[in-house]
């Protein structure tokens, strides 16, 4: 690779990966209400 091609290469990432997060708030939640998650949250005790 050419040393241009490299610094390009870099700075597309370095710009881009900011943005792979905008937007996004919290944990992860399941679709739907609440009331309709059919799996637990927590494992029960055995």
């Amino acid at each position: 690779m050419t040393p241009r091609l490299f610094i390009g290469l870099f700075l597309a990432t370095a710009l881009c990966l900011p943005l792979a997060a905008c937007g996004k708030k919290g944990p992860n939640q399941p679709p739907g209400p609440h009331s309709d998650v059919t799996y637990p949250r927590v494992y029960p005790p055995d």
